[in-house]
């Protein structure tokens, strides 16, 4: 009797994952730059993790704390990065699980560094600074004299190096003005601590810049998650040439086929969401409802492998698709599969509807 297959299903292709972190890996490795893994868009997944650190990354990041005590308890191998900046709150647990922070704060700084030696311990942190995104960070005007002051408090909090975080809030892309910014801050606070320190300042969106030999001497650790699991680059809106993008795909169910009108019969007001719709008259269409909706997916994020479908719209628990266009009769029970985008898989895998299917080639 074959197993019982559940949809929306989520297929995630190990083996593809691992050929692109090896990929990864091999690049940044080449330039003498520390490689974390990512695990954060997965919801901290121990069979990515594992895939990843099987393929050479350094160490595991993750945005969320209960990852990072699900990773230590299913046995992944640190050392772990905490991407997020600690709240106070939990600092004390986090001490026994992080071996880097990431802080923005002399506040923070300092608990971080009261709790590790009530523990007699000692901790790793990468200081952030803001070169332009508008996310965390000390503003890189004010960093040199913020960081200089906080470290001359700190003794079991040690200071491993600075970082940037690009992209993720304003867009902004990295270039080498701002990434030249982040190594000239290094060598100030370098000369006056007197030792070297790391440069926390690539993601997924500054491979182009490894790509392209256009980054500066001196950015020495990424932390890319993306590109590993999805093979994409949203902040630089490109499939990556040289990794797999066939590495997670979405199967969902076919729930009703019909014909029907393109506009919505009746006075328009605003959906389960608060938005406003907008229609275009295209006659009678044919259309294909998928068991799947808002609380499992990004609509917008979907690519149909199908030729001729186009994503309409969605509610909670139901995705609109037009299918006029193409060749295939769909019917009930019928399943299309879809790419995703980022923000589209980030909520596919926190979503417990979606069934996770693990694979390997």
């Amino acid at each position: 009797m074959k197993p019982e297959r559940i949809y929306p299903r989520m297929i995630i292709n190990l083996s593809a994952i691992r050929q692109n972190a090896s990929r990864v890996v091999e690049i940044c490795h080449s330039k003498g730059i520390e490689l974390v893994g990512v695990t954060k868009l997965s919801l901290g997944n121990p069979l990515i993790a594992k895939s990843m650190r099987a393929a050479g990354v350094d160490k595991i990041g993750e945005s969320r704390l209960k990852n990072i005590e699900n990773l230590y308890h299913a046995g992944i191998p640190g050392p772990f990065q905490l991407l997020r900046i600690p709240m106070l709150s939990e600092i004390p647990k986090a001490i026994r699980l992080v071996d880097e922070f990431l802080v923005s704060m002399p506040q923070v700084a300092l608990e971080i560094d009261r709790c590790a030696k009530e523990l007699d311990k000692n901790v790793n942190i990468i200081y952030m600074i803001d070169v332009g995104d508008l996310r965390e960070g000390v503003w890189f005007e004010n960093a040199v004299e913020e960081i200089l002051s906080t470290v001359g408090n700190l003794k079991h909090a040690i200071l491993r190096g600075i970082g940037t975080n690009l992209g993720c809030y304003g867009g902004v892309l990295p270039t080498k003005e701002n990434m030249g910014l982040l190594v000239e801050i290094k060598k100030t606070l370098e000369s006056r601590l007197g030792y070297e320190l790391i440069v926390s300042g690539g993601s997924t969106v500054t491979l182009k810049m490894l790509e392209d030999n256009t980054l500066p001497d001196g950015i020495n650790q990424f932390r890319v998650g993306e590109g590993i699991i999805l093979g994409t680059d949203a902040t630089g809106d490109r499939d990556i040439p040289y990794l797999r993008q066939d590495t997670v795909i979405l199967e969902a169910e076919v729930v009703e086929v019909d014909y029907k009108p393109s506009v919505p019969v009746g006075e328009i007001g605003k959906d389960a969401f608060g938005r406003t719709p907008l229609f275009e008259d295209r006659g009678l269409r044919k259309r294909i409802i998928l068991a799947i909706g808002e609380q499992d997916v990004k609509p917008d994020g979907l690519i149909p492998f199908e030729q001729g479908l186009k994503v309409l719209h969605a509610s909670s628990d139901h995705l609109i698709v037009d299918t006029t266009e193409s060749d295939k009769e769909f019917r009930p029970g019928d399943i299309v599969r879809f790419r995703m985008s980022y923000g589209c898989a980030l909520r596919a895998f926190t979503s417990p509807y979606v069934e996770k299917v693990f694979i390997e080639d």
